[in-house]
């Protein structure tokens, strides 16, 4: 297969990661020609690291004929209009979560993807890692039995270190744990379990401010708004018939993540959906509990997972695994949890998905397809 171009919006923190394997891991399916940022001194240097040959404008990377993806890496806020310029200009689309801040704007971007036919993508990609692919397979093949039942916990500290250079996009509708965080254990559930047709929930928040504690940030002992919720719990109701409880804060202090699926036949410790590998475990009925070996690669860190495999649906037709489309749904939860707590009702979804095809077993080191 041929390399596909693509081009980088946004040099920020993440974009190191991506452009590490974009250049490296999958360097045999992608070939990064550009990268563009508002800051182009960032730019530059992000172009320099990674021996990236052009440093563009972003209408200069738009207008290249030559660059058929483009990655967005920006804020939340400006995902969905950068994400329509990038369709306008004729390129597939893959950007960093959330999909978009309302249901309008992610239906928009989708349906001028299908008008052009062109590919949208959205991460985490986290799910096509060795850890979440691993136990897709043990639950198809029935070693749990019929998964009727999931609880999801991820617990962070809040801001007030303000060492992140854009700290204050995490205090705002985006940055908050569900939209921030909970799409990596949205999209693993529903790469697990399937759809989800029904939410309801508590969104709550803790303080209406927060004051910078870290004297090492540039913003030591100021005070900012919080404009989102801060401590989420949500209830979900899988078109399976299974139902599944979420709990994400960032109110405390450290990092405290756990998936576990239950089954009729099993207990499935499912490994952190943040990440790429880590440990499987079954608890079988005889109170046995054990460590189940990987059956799919890729368990290192393999952010770009997403671009690469869109690369090769560009090639073969498929489908793209992590699609627009399942992004659409995690935001569909996302914000019925939000209604669901200021309504003080179940919200049902007019969203749904099929679940993301499973890679193929026995894959060759930094390749997607057999």
């Amino acid at each position: 297969m041929r390399k596909i171009k693509a081009g980088v919006i946004g040099a920020g923190v993440i974009s190191n990661i991506y452009l590490k394997n974009l250049t490296g891991m999958f360097s045999n399916i992608v070939e990064v020609k550009a990268v563009a940022d508002l800051v182009q001194e960032l730019a530059r240097k992000r172009a320099d690291e990674y021996n990236i040959p052009h440093v563009y404008t972003v209408d200069e990377l738009l207008a290249d004929s030559e660059i058929e993806i483009v990655l967005n890496l920006t804020a939340p806020v400006a995902h969905a209009p950068l994400n329509l310029r990038a369709l306008e200009a004729g390129k597939h689309v893959y950007t960093e979560k959330p999909f978009a801040l309302n249901r309008e704007d992610a239906d928009q971007v989708l349906a001028l993807a299908q008008q052009k036919g062109l590919l949208v993508g959205c991460a985490p990609d986290t799910f096509l890692g060795a850890g979440i692919q691993t136990c897709i397979k043990l639950i198809d093949d029935g070693w749990i039995g019929t998964p009727y039942s999931a609880n999801g916990t991820i617990i962070m500290g809040n801001s007030s270190g303000g060492m992140h250079p854009n700290f204050q996009n995490f205090l705002k509708l985006g940055g908050d744990p569900i939209m921030d965080m909970g799409p990596y254990y949205l999209t693993a559930l529903i790469a697990l379990l399937g759809p989800v047709r029904r939410v309801t929930g508590s969104a709550q928040q803790l303080n209406g401010e927060i004051t910078i504690l870290n004297p090492q940030s540039h913003a030591f002992g100021q005070t900012f708004p919080l404009e989102a919720p801060t401590n989420v719990h949500a209830v979900l109701d899988f078109a399976s018939g299974a139902v599944a409880s979420l709990q994400a804060a960032k109110e405390s202090f450290g990092y405290s993540p756990r998936l576990e699926v239950f089954g009729t036949e099993g207990n499935l410790i499912v490994p952190d959906p943040n990440f790429f590998g880590g440990a499987v475990f079954i608890k079988f009925p005889s109170g046995e509990t054990k460590e189940i070996p990987h059956s799919h690669a890729y368990a290192e860190e393999g952010r770009g997972m997403g671009v690469a495999d869109m690369a090769y649906a560009i090639q073969s037709g498929r489908a793209n695994r992590a699609s627009g489309q399942l992004a659409r749904h995690v935001l569909d939860i996302s914000l019925g949890i939000f209604e669901a707590s200021s309504s003080e009702k179940h919200v049902h979804l007019q969203s749904t998905v099929d679940r993301p095809k499973p890679l193929p077993l026995g894959l060759k080191y930094n390749t997607l397809d057999a």
